[in-house]
This record gives C-alpha cells, structure tokens and sequence, in this order.
C-alpha cells in the first residue's frame, strides 16, 4: 500500500523562512554595476567634451573628457569581456542556456555583446577622431564623420547596459529571487540606464533642439523622431510603473547638473580668432521639459489597454502636444534676463563667437514658424510621433520579455 506524506506545518514554515532567506540573500551580478557606471562615465566625458571645445577649443587624444570616456568604454568592454569568457569556458549548463551564442564560439548576454560591439566602435574612433583634428582642425558640428563612429559606439554600450538590466530582471523574476531591496535597486538601474541613454539622444540631436529652434515647427519633428522611439519603450520595458518619468527624471538632473558644475572650473580659448573672451568652461544646453510629455506617456501605459494602433496616437499626442505646450514659452524664457544665471546657463557664449551678435537672447524672424506652417509642422510632428511611438510599442513589448 502506497504511503503520503504529510509535512507538518512546523517543516512548512521553516522551508518558507529558508526560501525567504535565500532570496534575500540574493545580489546583484558586479557586471551590471559596471556597466551602468560604465555608461555614466561616457556620459559626463561626452559633455564635458563638447564644453571643451566651446571653452578652450582643440583638445588631444588623451585630454580629461576623452579619457572619461574611454574608461567608460573600456570598463563595459573588460566586464562584458570576461563575463563572455567566464561563461564561454567555465559557464554551468544554466547560463549557457541563459545566454546566446555568436561569433561561431563564444557565449554571453546580450546586454554584453552589445557593449563589447561599442567598445571596440570607441577605440577604433579615437585614432581616427585625433587624425581628423590634425587634418581639418576643430569640429563645427557633433556629427562628425569619427564623432558620428564614437556616438554609435557610445549609444551601443549605453543600450547594452539597460538589456543587461532587464535581462537581469525577468530572469531573477522568473526564478522567484526579487526581494524589495533588488527589485529597487533594479528599476533606479534601468532609470540610470535608460536616463543615461535620453542624455545621448539629445545630445546627438542637440545642434536642432537649441533654445532659437523652440519656436520653429522643425523642433518638435525632431524630438517626435528622437524621444517617443525610447521614451514609450522604456515606459513598457520598466520594472516600476513610472519607467520614462523616471529616465527623464535622470536625464534633467544629469544635463542640469553638468550646465551647474562645468563653468565652476577655470578655462581660457587656446586657438584663435577669440571673439568672445572667456574665464571659465561653458556649459552646454540646459535640458528640455521632457519629465512632462514622459509622465504622460506613463499614465497612458498604466491606463490603456485598448487596440495598439489607438494607443499609439494616445501616446503621439500626448507627446506632441504637451511638449509643445511647455517647451514654446520656456524658450521665451530661456532668451531672457531670467535665464541668465547659474542655474539655466544662458550666458554660455563660444569664444568664437561674437557677445554682441544681435540674436544671441533674441529669435530671427527665420527662427520662428508662421501660425499656418507652425500648424502645418505640429501635424507632421504628430504622424511621425504616431508611427514612431507603434514602433517603441513593439520594442518596448521585446524588451519586457528579453531574458538572455
């Protein structure tokens, strides 16, 4: 006769309190701090850079912002390198499972190959970036042809960093090892993450969102390209329910920081003609409202549960539109006496270019969009903010699910 046996609920508690324990005891893997450190450290190098070159101009290969950067490149490179290995070669069967396979032999996350793709597009770019300055001197614009290489590589890394936060999630969710103080730690590393990676994307599009291009319809067709792309996702993406509320939060406090921190610092112009003579570091733009258009793209995701292409323009128009209604008069702002303090950084000047220029706090009549072609820009703002924010919808779903 077959026998059941029954635990006693004193054996039951204390199989509960071990597997409490145990998940309590759980860490985050080292790697995922690195990298997320690894991103930050590009981040403050790259700012501090185009400061340089506002500042004091030509800057060497082995200058204070470059070498920020390249520790960031080459610490996500070396953790994600030996993480790669350490599994390729002395993984358990479980996290050769949990990783992919590529380049015919190696396996890693994918968080990881990511950053060793960008690490290998940074240090390639920094040969070619000081060959291009000895050759056609400083740049005029970020996009480059070896600045262009090293903002991909960059943006690689800084993506790598939030799939590696991710992948560290649902794996740790799906095996049940979450505990309030990880599952924390966990949302503030994607905030960081994917903060980090909205510093890059306005960044590379800063040379079209500028204070004079507030009021021009241009502006917000850009940023309907740029933002929604990684502001959705992530709001789908995130461990907490405020995921692109807390990335734009990032982003403002990063951005804000450096436009408070930077001119403190002593610099002078070292390559001519100086127009504009200048003491200390310039600093670069103050940040855009983006924390509103993300908390509303936050409560749509908390709220919806209808057809995605309805959701969608949800998320296109309240994107559009409040943007539209916060940033328009803030760059009034941004033009007047009030803005030119430390906080907001208005003063910022190239020193090669003219203080006196007759619309350095004013807009041209060419800076600012007619009432029908401001109506007209805003409607093409809101189709390409639509089909922009199906596309983050998707790859917001993908991120959620990614495991490896």
């Amino acid at each position: 006769m077959d026998t059941i046996s029954v635990l006693k609920p004193e054996a039951v508690r204390e199989s509960a309190i071990e597997s409490n324990e145990a998940v309590s005891k759980v860490e985050l893997p080292t790697y995922l701090y690195a990298t997320v450190l690894a991103s930050f450290s590009i981040m403050i190098g790259l700012v501090w850079d185009i400061s340089w070159h506002m500042s004091i101009g030509r800057d060497g290969l082995f200058s204070a912002p470059h070498l920020a950067i390249y520790f960031g490149g080459v610490l996500a490179g070396i953790f994600s390198g030996v993480r790669v290995l350490k599994i390729t070669f002395a993984g358990t069967e479980q996290q050769k499972n949990e990783s992919i396979k590529f380049w015919g032999v190696f396996r890693g996350s994918l968080g990881a190959l990511f950053c060793i793709w960008g690490a290998f597009a940074m240090l390639t770019s920094a040969p070619f970036d000081d060959w291009w300055h000895n050759t056609y001197g400083l740049d005029v614009t970020i996009l480059s042809p070896p600045h262009t290489v090293l903002l991909l590589g960059m943006l690689t890394i800084q993506f790598g960093a939030m799939i590696t936060v991710l992948s560290v999630k649902n794996r740790m969710k799906l095996a049940n090892q979450v505990n309030p103080r990880t599952e924390n730690l966990l949302k503030w590393f994607f905030a960081l993450s994917a903060g980090f990676v909205l510093c890059m994307l306005f960044t590379i599009s800063s040379e079209f969102l500028g204070r004079h291009d507030m009021h021009s319809a241009s502006f917000y067709q850009v940023s309907s390209i740029v933002f929604p792309l990684l502001l959705i996702a992530v709001s789908i993406a995130a461990p907490g329910k405020w995921g692109a509320t807390m990335a734009a939060g990032v982003y403002t406090v990063f951005m804000a920081a450096m436009v408070w921190i930077l001119p403190l610092f002593p610099a002078e112009p070292l390559l001519g003609p100086v127009i504009n003579p200048i003491t200390n570091f310039q600093a670069f733009q103050f940040p855009l409202l983006l924390i509103f258009p993300a908390i509303a793209i936050d409560m749509i995701t908390q709220r919806s549960r209808s057809n995605p292409w309805l959701t969608s323009l949800y998320y296109a128009v309240a994107f559009v539109i409040t943007l539209l209604i916060v940033q328009y008069p803030f760059g009034d702002f941004l033009m007047s006496e009030g803005a030119r303090n430390w906080f907001f950084g208005q003063e910022s000047w190239y020193f090669g270019s003219n203080p006196d220029h007759e619309f350095r706090y004013a807009y041209a009549e060419w800076m600012e969009s007619s009432t029908v072609d401001m109506l007209k820009g805003i409607s093409i703002a809101l189709v390409i903010a639509y089909i922009v924010s199906r596309l983050s919808m998707s790859w917001g779903n993908w991120m959620k699910s990614i495991m490896r």
